[in-house]
């Protein structure tokens, strides 16, 4: 098995992997917040740290993958006031479509997804041990973590605490002992969401949210800890502190992996510069598998710019891998993948080198070299590629008919009330690149 080595954001450097259970290895990853359709950038995690779970998978017998999902936020309220839409409403079908875009670019599902305000007492437990252990405090019905307490705050984002403070937005409110503490719990009003706690009825500060589901799901300590570049301070950097203060002979993450941000044709995306894209916007214009591999062309931790020629040289490399394969009926399995890829992967998912090899294999396989298709595949199936059969990628994929029937089921599933079930069928017609769009006249379909 080769050595796996990954760059540990806490330590600024390239590492051998060490789990701290080499049966069982944890993984969290934080998730979206449910107000509006996934962007590109909220995309590129999620593909990213897909690949690290599929090659743990490979080296280690169980893998507890956690991703969660944050469905209580001040964007959220904001949203649910601007179009008098209750909020659970807006939650609730954000999440469908970020699960159906998620499964179009071929992203597994995570093991536990667990959502926020489904753990509203462990968030609770947590803050009351940091107030009994003098890290955090209450002021004027909010709780407060001291950052003054943890002599470690900055080591993650490598800052010292007044460059921090320097450079983040922060709210220098008044009953703040120190301008950079920050919220662990805060009062809410009649009309936005609330939970009875020992401080008033309130609702959580971000950071806690996660801090609370990785403690649930894998423990005090656990091992790898990943997310963008974008979350590195604050809310990784919260996070790290109040968990630690919370359990103080716990390590919280031992490695962190931050992936890169994403450009859209050299500039930042934003609205108002009209290069703002939604995973929709993409699935529109090309097949998820196009989108997803663009999306491993450039190495996790630079900074990705996404194009058009980028996505249209995605799309030739699939051409010319599923004609590699249509070259060698016999390669059907997708188990086994090849050194070259996994020894590319272990170099801190190296996934340019892996897709290097992956050509090199499909020039054997264009040759007439039916063992090297066969390593084609299982190499696909590790990076989440090349899962369709060739004839279903040239044709756009797929069978009408079994389309249609799976709309008929869904709606049928609606019509009973099975929601979760509807929403398991959209997310399985997406991840074959037929995206579902409900309107007036009923649900109409289209091929990504």
């Amino acid at each position: 098995m080769p050595e796996l080595r990954l760059h540990n954001s806490l330590t600024r450097r390239r590492e051998a992997f060490v789990p701290l259970d080499p049966q069982h290895v944890r993984v969290y990853v934080c998730g979206p917040t449910v107000y509006d359709l996934a962007h590109l950038g909220n995309a590129r995690p999620v593909v990213v740290f897909d690949v690290l779970v599929r090659l743990l998978r490979r080296l280690y017998p169980r893998i507890t993958y956690v991703r969660n999902i944050t469905d209580v936020d001040d964007k959220i309220n904001a949203r649910a006031a601007e179009r008098g839409e209750p909020i659970a409403a807006i939650t609730a079908r954000t999440t469908a479509d970020f699960h159906a875009d998620m499964a179009a670019l071929n992203a597994l599902p995570p093991d536990e997804e667990p959502r926020a305000t489904a753990h509203i007492p462990q968030m609770i437990t947590l803050i009351t041990r940091l107030i009994g252990s003098g890290h955090a405090y209450v002021a004027e019905g909010h709780v407060l973590f001291a950052v003054a307490r943890y002599p470690d705050y900055g080591r993650l984002s490598g800052r010292s605490r007044e460059e921090l403070l320097a450079g983040a937005r922060v709210d220098v409110a008044p009953y703040k002992r120190d301008p950079g503490d920050f919220v662990l719990w805060k009062p809410s009003t009649p009309d936005l969401p609330g939970w009875d706690s020992p401080w008033g009825r309130g609702r959580p500060g971000w950071h806690i949210e996660c801090s609370a589901m990785a403690w649930t799901y894998l423990g005090e300590s656990f091992d790898i800890h990943g997310g963008g570049q974008d979350l590195l301070f604050p809310h990784h950097e919260n996070e790290r502190a109040q968990s630690c203060c919370a359990f103080p002979d716990s390590a919280f993450a031992r490695y962190w992996l931050h992936n890169g941000m994403l450009l859209i044709g050299g500039e930042k995306m934003s609205k108002s510069l009209g290069n703002f894209l939604t995973v929709r916007d993409v699935l529109a214009t090309a097949p998820g598998e196009a989108v997803r591999l663009a999306l491993l062309r450039t190495h996790y931790r630079a900074t990705l710019d996404f194009s058009e020629a980028l996505l249209g040289e995605a799309r030739k490399d699939l051409d010319r891998w599923y004609r590699a394969l249509e070259r060698a009926p016999a390669a059907g399995a997708r188990n086994d993948a090849p050194a070259p890829v996994i020894e590319a992967l272990c170099d801190d998912v190296n996934t340019p080198l892996a897709i290097a090899a992956m050509h090199r294999l499909a020039d054997a396989a264009l040759s007439g070299d039916e063992a090297a298709a066969v390593a084609l595949r299982g190499g696909g199936a590790v990076l989440g590629l090349l899962g369709q059969t060739p004839a279903a990628w040239f044709r756009g994929g797929g069978d009408d008919g079994a389309i249609e029937a799976a709309i008929a089921e869904r709606l049928a599933a609606r019509r009973a009330r099975d929601y979760a079930r509807a929403d398991a069928i959209r997310a399985e017609l997406a991840a074959q690149g037929v995206l579902l769009e409900d309107g007036p006249g009923g649900t109409t379909w289209r091929r990504a």
